[in-house]
């Protein structure tokens, strides 16, 4: 018998006459033991996962005809009806709240205080009683917190759909990169299986990225209670990754098809869905740090053009790109010389190609950490 749910949740009204709902679309039962949270949208500009989204549907909906489902998997393909609405001059502009100007992949909860606060007294030395108590613990948590606007109301509905998930991936996508996926550094390597399906080039680990992305809610709380509670056995309870589909204008049926495969041969490994996944792909790169990734800026102001593409391993001091400005005074601002400060493979570089002095032009990962870059570790 099919067990798939659809139900639509409406948002608070941002003004007179406004309505937005979140589809949230369900299959398995909720007491199956394994819970699997997927969404899309969350920058709502952003349509790669949207499009892996609709193809995984496909093929979640044969598996649950034939009763292959076996524990429950939650999607939410676009994840962000405020963003969808923000256009501009016919672009779709939905990575920044307008009301707040806040980024929709920041600042999200952060409830260590008040869960610890209640958990404290109810621990055992059963990992499994303290995951209950800690997820029974957050359920409370999310529902005291009061949501001060719509975007607020969102990102607390996103939270309490997925902070008792086993497994949440969040999908993004870069400008024009190569496929990436972000981890908590403590989830590795057990999330490799992952990072391998996906045929990530780059994996990049951080405990703790300094801007309360959505999938570092969900997971990083699990490795800073242990710091409070040393006493009592708390292990990672969700792996929260945070997937990057290559870059923006990578839309098609073929791309969609083989995420949606790729993430349910994932899925179907790790125990979700009945039946036998191919043999595990090998992992293209092993996982480097965040902190590792160089952020190549633009010197001058001008137009771009890249000399090295996403997938080359470059070495310090390699020029990545030429800034070109044919206005400038002197011959050598004419043409200026962009260059790596250290080396690693890049993954990433702006789709357009407008330069001003300061703007990340390029990314780098590398395979040590680098000096100086504080903590803030992510790109706005």
């Amino acid at each position: 018998m099919p067990t798939k749910n659809i139900e639509r949740i409406v948002l608070p009204p941002s003004a007179m006459g406004d309505r937005k709902e979140l589809c949230v679309i369900t299959y398995g039962a909720d007491n199956s033991g394994q819970k699997a949270y997927l969404q899309a949208g969350l920058h709502a500009d952003e349509s790669p996962g949207v499009m892996a989204m609709h193809c995984l549907m496909a093929l979640l909906d044969e598996a649950d005809r034939q009763g292959l489902i076996q524990s429950q998997i939650v999607l939410v393909p676009v994840a962000n009806p405020i963003g969808g609405a923000q256009w501009d001059h016919d672009r779709l502009v939905g990575r920044y709240d307008r009301a707040t100007g806040v980024n929709f992949n920041r600042g999200h909860l952060e409830l260590i205080d008040p869960v610890a606060e209640k958990i404290a007294g109810r621990l055992a030395d059963d990992a499994n009683h303290n995951k209950r108590v800690i997820r029974a613990a957050l359920a409370e948590a999310i529902a005291a917190v009061s949501a001060k606007d719509q975007a607020g109301h969102l990102k607390k509905l996103l939270l309490s759909l997925a902070y008792d998930a086993d497994i949440a991936l969040d999908l993004h996508c870069d400008e024009q990169a190569l496929l990436h996926v972000y981890l908590g550094t403590p989830l590795w390597p057990a999330a490799a299986d992952l990072s391998a399906q996906l045929g990530a080039a780059v994996t990049l680990l951080a405990s703790d990225s300094g801007g309360s992305p959505y999938d570092e809610a969900l997971s990083k709380i699990w490795w800073q209670l242990p710091q409070r509670f040393p006493e009592y056995p708390i292990e990672p309870a969700c792996l929260a990754a945070t997937v990057e589909l290559r870059g923006i204008g990578d839309v098609s049926y073929d791309y969609g098809r083989n995420d949606a495969q790729n993430i349910f041969r994932f899925l179907q490994r790790r125990g979700y869905i009945a039946g036998t996944a191919p043999p595990l792909p090998p992992l293209p790169k092993e996982a480097t740090p965040l902190r590792g990734v160089e952020h190549v800026t633009a010197p001058s102001p001008g137009v771009v053009a890249f000399l090295k593409k996403p997938g080359e391993v470059l070495r310090a001091g390699d020029i990545v790109a030429h800034i070109i400005n044919p206005v400038a005074r002197s011959r050598d601002e004419r043409v200026v010389d962009v260059k790596t400060g250290s080396g690693g493979l890049l993954f990433a570089h702006i789709a357009d190609r407008w330069a001003r002095p300061g703007r990340i032009l390029a990314k780098i990962a590398g395979d040590t950490p680098i000096d100086g870059k504080g903590p803030h570790l992510l790109t706005d």
